[in-house]
């Protein structure tokens, strides 16, 4: 039987340890696929959060990005987000994960 998608990057995304990222490009690519942003909407349809750990995957670029369907900074599902990576040891400055090349698992 064959995983679904979404299936498939919750499984790759069970890899993730705490006081690590990824980002949905590199879960992306995991799989096999550029569908980026469908890695982004299998993260807002998590049903298996927090046991899929959605709040370790961020931008490429750093940035924290979205959380629950919201993707403002100041929305309180990404705060919640920022929350949830600090406690598990990763440093955030302002949108952005402080030394993002050495946390990104």
């Amino acid at each position: 039987m064959n995983k679904s998608f979404n299936e498939k990057i919750y499984s790759e995304l069970k890899k993730v340890p705490k006081g690590k990222v990824t980002t949905y490009k590199a879960l992306a690519k995991k799989i096999g696929t550029k569908a980026y942003r469908a890695v982004g909407r299998a993260m807002r349809n998590n049903p298996y959060a927090p046991k899929v750990p959605c709040h370790r995957c961020v931008s490429s670029d750093g940035r924290i990005g979205g959380f629950s369907g919201k993707l403002s900074p100041n929305s309180r599902e990404v705060k919640k987000k920022i929350r949830m990576l600090r406690n598990e040891g990763i440093k955030i400055k302002g949108d952005k994960v402080v030394d993002f090349e050495r946390v990104n698992a």
